[in-house]
């Protein structure tokens, strides 16, 4: 299915970057190919523990999340990441860590309703409430991004179909 390569998931808090990065991964095992997934929630726990949610801190997030998956690549895996990567500065710097084709950023477009409607976390909640500030799409910004690879809307798009859109432009990419 193809050479290794990064595949960045960005969109707001609860948009369904996590559904479909672990649906992705879960597809291209299947399908043999040697996979890794990094989730912002996950790398906030260890590697970026340190880090707050100012806009410098979210920016050394991704820069440090970018490193990660650029040496995951070298090593010849296929990276699924998920991070609400709010700046287009960042994703961009992070594209450019990569050699063309090798990577793809797929843009959650999820209106900022839905994901407050489903919000798992609490967090649209939570900032509604007060108890909460910093929140990407709510009191801080999120840029959406010029040209990503991909964009689906999760309210009109089940997780099956973007996965299968993925999947064949991979097929699509390996056959060129």
């Amino acid at each position: 299915m193809g050479d290794s390569r990064c595949y960045w998931i960005t969109g707001l808090p609860a948009a369904g970057k996590t559904t479909l990065a672990m649906a992705l991964n879960v597809s291209l095992k299947q399908g043999g190919v040697a996979t890794a997934l990094l989730d912002g929630d996950e790398l906030r726990k260890g590697l970026c523990a340190d880090l707050g949610l100012t806009n410098a801190d979210r920016s050394e997030n991704i820069r440090r999340a970018g490193e990660v998956a650029r040496l995951m690549v070298d090593a010849g895996l296929t990276v699924v990441c998920a991070f609400v990567s709010p700046f287009e500065k960042d994703r961009q710097r992070v594209r450019g860590l990569f050699t063309p084709g090798q990577f793809t950023e797929v843009y959650l477009s999820t209106s900022l309703q839905e994901c407050a409607r489903r919000d798992p976390k609490h967090l649209y909640e939570r900032a509604k409430a007060g108890a909460l500030t910093g929140l990407t799409g709510w009191d801080s910004p999120y840029e959406a991004p010029a040209h990503p690879d991909f964009t689906f809307d999760t309210q009109c798009t089940s997780t099956e179909q973007m996965v299968g859109v993925l999947l064949q432009s991979i097929q699509a990419t390996a056959g060129a």
